[in-house]
């Protein structure tokens, strides 16, 4: 029965990455572009909801409705005018100018907020569990990973189901015949990565709530993140979801065996996948 409960908070764990990897894996899909500020992003929308709940005095499931907009125009705007200058065959330029930007972020962070660690406070919820008879879990995991299934499945319905979903296939398969369609792929890109900041804010909001979090942990929420794409197939959303259910239960697993375990599980568990497929578990056909 233990080991049961181990696999069901694995999974529910692999929520938080999924949310963690949704944002980078429709920004890679669409735009071919690996982001490497992507983790700090998501820690500069914890500070962002943590800032808005305490000026204002707001739930932070409020906080994150009003810091969601913000962090959708910082996104546009980082992707339309910096971005978009350094996006092409070459892969280097859009990294070093990420990498840069992470750099910026977390120093930016830390001359703001201190190195000091903070939390998003949800008072009873933090404790508050569901009893489902063989099994215990607790809310806000459960909540989590019902998040992560409906963002991914909304980013889904939008990417296959609307206008502003076939304007990103297009622009993803052919930006110049889609810029001879009337499509401006430049500012396509940029709405992509304002939704996935938007992602990113939601991602932030369970981060803060479930864990501590300072200005340093950016990059490894970005390794989380990449792993669970990784492991789902570069583009695929709901590849992310499998992807990140696959680390949370190594990680579970290995700090079931021993604590010490956990985070290396998880990594071994990323290289195995990478071993038997190199393309992930659902890869998504790119040029």
């Amino acid at each position: 029965m233990i080991w049961l409960d181990v696999l069901v908070q694995g999974i529910l764990l692999g929520g938080l990455y999924a949310l963690f990897a949704a944002g980078l894996s429709l920004v890679f899909g669409i735009m071919r572009l690996v982001n490497l500020a992507h983790g700090d992003l998501i820690v500069f929308a914890a500070f962002a909801i943590l800032l808005i709940t305490a000026t204002l005095g707001l739930n932070p499931f409020l906080a994150a409705l009003l810091a969601a907009p913000l962090m959708f125009a910082v996104g546009w705007a980082l992707q339309r005018f910096v971005l978009n200058r350094v996006l092409g065959k070459d892969i280097l330029p859009p990294l070093l100018v990420t990498f840069g930007l992470s750099v910026a972020l977390q120093n930016g962070m830390l001359e703001v907020f201190s190195a000091d660690s903070q939390r998003l406070s949800v008072g009873a919820l933090e404790s508050a569990s569901i009893n489902l008879g063989i099994v215990t879990v607790g809310t806000l995991p459960l909540l989590t990973f019902a998040s992560a299934v409906a963002a991914i499945f909304l980013l889904n319905r939008i990417f296959y189901t609307t206008a502003l979903g076939r304007a990103f296939r297009a622009v993803s398969d052919d930006p110049t015949t889609a810029s001879l369609m009337g499509l401006n792929p430049k500012s396509v890109f940029a709405i992509a990565t304002g939704l996935a900041m938007v992602i990113v804010t939601l991602a932030a909001l369970y981060l803060g709530m479930r864990a501590n979090f300072d200005p340093s942990i950016g990059p490894a929420r970005l390794l989380y993140a990449f792993q669970a794409v990784i492991i789902g197939g570069l583009g695929s959303l709901w590849g992310t979801l499998a992807g990140g259910a696959i680390i949370g239960v190594a990680q579970t697993f290995g700090a079931q065996i021993n604590p010490e375990w956990q985070i290396l599980a998880g990594h071994i568990a990323f290289l195995v996948v990478l071993l038997i497929r190199p393309r992930g578990l659902f890869p998504r056909a790119v040029d």
